[in-house]
Order: C-alpha cells, then structure tokens, then sequence
C-alpha cells in the first residue's frame, strides 16, 4: 500500500523531534533528526494499518469478497 499522509514535526524540548499524523489517530514518532522522526512516524501508520486490517479480518466469513480500491 502506497499514500501520502501529512506529517506535522516540532522540535521535542528535550532535543530532537516528535511527529504526529492528523489523518491516523494514535500514529507519531520521534527521533533526534527530521528524517528520523519521520520514518518513526511512517513506521507507526504501517503497523497502526495492518493491524486494523487483521482485526477485521478475523471476524470475516470466507466467503466475504476482499478486494482492492484506488483513491
């Protein structure tokens, strides 16, 4: 799955940077440089995804049709 998603970074008051992503509740990332911090947050969204495609998943009856859909 490939998307682009909006990133939102400040400096942490700490040192480094967090992330957060406004279109997935509950992703955001740190790390002591942009790059890091984001690709902590592109690491979050992945698992955040996956996971709520397994959980739905496992309800499924198997003859549910599973498909793909382009936005």
């Amino acid at each position: 799955m490939k998307g682009e998603f909006t990133a939102i970074i400040e400096e942490a008051p700490e040192g480094g940077y967090w992330a957060i992503c406004p279109e997935v509740p509950g992703a955001n990332g740190q790390g002591t440089t942009l790059d890091e911090a984001k690709s902590s947050l592109s690491d979050a969204i992945k698992l955040i995804f996956e996971d709520r495609v397994e959980d739905v998943r496992r309800g499924l009856p198997d003859d549910a049709i599973q498909t793909v859909v382009a936005v």
